[in-house]
């Protein structure tokens, strides 16, 4: 099995490094993150990802851009909105978004 790719977008930088730290300890995942929609958009341009996480602090209007922009271009990769909850619910919003996906 291939790692799966995970693009993780959020504006609080305490909560990314958390964020990236739980994805990046399971070694069949590796997750990158971006701190705006412009690198959100440059980093899913320029690397593969298999989801797309979208977290807190981006305000509606950026969520909304970045979810049309990403569903336009590759509509196959799940989004997933993660407003906390911990690392089980974290966990789980993954593994559902990857149900039923090969890659």
């Amino acid at each position: 099995m291939d790692t799966i790719q995970i693009l993780v977008v959020g504006k609080h930088p305490e909560i990314m490094q958390t964020i990236l730290r739980l994805i990046n300890n399971k070694p069949e995942w590796n997750g990158v993150g971006a701190s705006s929609c412009d690198e959100a958009i440059s980093t899913f341009k320029e690397q593969p990802c298999n989801v797309i996480l979208i977290g807190a602090g981006l305000t509606q209007a950026e969520n909304d851009e970045l979810c049309l922009f990403f569903n336009s271009h590759k509509p196959n990769i799940p989004v997933v909105q993660h407003y906390g909850g911990g690392s089980g619910l974290l966990y789980a919003e993954v593994f559902e978004a990857l149900a039923g996906k090969s890659f």
